[in-house]
């Protein structure tokens, strides 16, 4: 399976010659070829992930014999999610110029001394988290963990391994919340239709808001852990050497902002088609502007061609809720599952919170926060007309990302939790509480803004 990635390249291209050139035959195309994805990707996927796709395979065919639907109307369905398998294709693009510009190395060194106690690198290391996650994603969390258990020799185990658990999934996901690069926020502005530019705003208030208590209250709890540095081959920070990277890193970051911004304003297309479309040629030129293309070119088409050969697990969980979700929306079920939201529909905190508690309580049983979000997607229509399109995007996003440094069995808890040797249930425990304040903040800013 080493060459998968030509064919499933293959696939992402006809999928945006279909966005500039739609057609019915295309359609078709793209469900039968998402098919062949499914059954290649299904052996090759985690037991996790075949479990849940198999679940909504099963209940999409069990649908479909109660929905007023033909076969060969089911086919086009299979696709429509490719534009998300699209945009989780070309994001190594992006890890790659970070690596290539060496700004992973630069956060190493910010992580690193001048300090005098746990508080202060507190602060310093939910920072580096949100600004490399921004990039990164989920290495950004390796790194940090890395750095972290190699400075953190002095301080005691326990202390050690419940700052890691702490600092490292709650920088993480604070980048989750607005980061035009991450999936969750694309697949909420894929279900409501909100512009990005206008849930933008909204998303950076809770993010700074949520990152200044946790790093008041990160302060008062590990101010009392004096930290020695006992790393001999650790440098003091010179500010004036990494201030230069610093400003070209929040350069880039506020650039790729706006143009995602400007060209959802003037083109008429999907929030998560632009990105897809932007993420390769910003790479390139930010790369060519540092004079470290041929690096960036050696890394990127490695990470590419290794991420595409190996994103099996979102292939089948992404095509198998194509098929959930429109055979629910065909299918009389629809109307019970709906019952419960009718009931509350005169109480839209009730339905907020209700939406907050399904999220949290399907983490904890190793649901991904996409594939709660994918079931929810598929009653959005009711939802929509109890709650605003912002208001639903908003509850959507900080529901799925509160959830994340909870999520038991989520793919960063199981990495923190297998380097550290700690039960992933205990990384809950130590985030739980930040979750539950999260999600708060998301029920009462979605509630303003019914």
């Amino acid at each position: 399976m080493k060459h998968i990635y030509i064919f499933f390249s293959f696939v992402f291209v006809l999928h945006i010659l279909s966005v500039f050139y739609p057609s019915t035959t295309l359609s078709y195309v793209l469900g039968s070829l998402s098919l062949i994805i499914l059954l290649i990707s299904f052996w090759h996927a985690s037991r996790l992930f075949q479990t849940l796709a198999g679940g909504f395979l099963a209940i999409g065919i069990f649908l479909f014999f109660f929905a007023d639907l033909r076969v060969l109307e089911v086919i086009p369905f299979l696709g429509e999610n490719i534009s998300l398998l699209t945009l989780l294709a070309v994001l190594p693009w992006m890890n790659s110029v970070v690596h290539a510009g060496r700004f992973d190395r630069l956060m190493s060194k910010i992580l690193k001394g001048n300090v005098k106690h746990l508080g202060s690198l507190y602060r310093r290391s939910t920072t580096t988290m949100m600004a490399l996650t921004a990039f990164l994603n989920v290495s950004s969390a390796t790194i940090a963990r890395d750095v972290l258990a190699d400075n953190l020799k002095s301080v005691k185990e326990r202390t050690a391994n419940q700052f890691i658990m702490m600092v490292t999934l709650r920088g993480y996901s604070l980048a989750l919340a607005w980061s035009p690069l991450e999936v969750l926020l694309a697949m909420s502005i894929f279900i409501t239709g909100v512009s990005f530019s206008s849930l933008l705003p909204w998303m950076i208030g809770i993010t700074l808001l949520m990152y200044i208590l946790d790093s008041l209250w990160g302060n008062w709890f590990f101010k009392k852990v004096p930290y020695v540095d006992t790393n001999s081959s650790s440098e003091p920070i010179n500010l004036r050497e990494i201030r230069p990277k610093l400003i070209q890193l929040s350069i880039a970051l506020i650039s790729f902002l706006l143009l995602v911004i400007l060209f959802g304003n003037v083109f008429d297309m999907e929030f998560i088609f632009i990105v897809t479309l932007l993420v390769f040629p910003f790479a390139c030129i930010w790369a060519w502007s540092m004079k470290r293309w041929r690096s960036f070119w050696k890394v990127g088409f490695s990470n590419w061609k290794s991420s595409v050969n190996n994103m099996h697990n979102f292939n089948i969980l992404f095509i198998s809720l194509a098929l959930f979700t429109n055979t629910l929306n065909a299918s009389p079920f629809l109307d019970w599952i709906q019952q419960p939201i009718l009931a509350v529909a005169d109480y839209p905190i009730l339905l907020l919170i209700l939406i907050q508690i399904f999220f949290v309580l399907m983490s904890m049983f190793g649901v991904h926060p996409i594939a709660t979000m994918g079931i929810l997607g598929g009653m959005s229509g009711l939802l929509m007309e109890i709650l605003s399109p912002m208001s639903l995007a908003v509850i959507l996003v900080v529901s799925g990302v509160a959830t994340v440094p909870i999520g038991t069995y989520g793919l960063v808890v199981t990495i923190i939790s297998m380097s550290l040797k700690q039960s992933p249930y205990l990384i809950t425990l130590y985030n739980l509480i930040y979750s539950f304040v999260f999600g708060l903040f998301g029920i009462l800013l979605a509630y303003y803004l019914i």
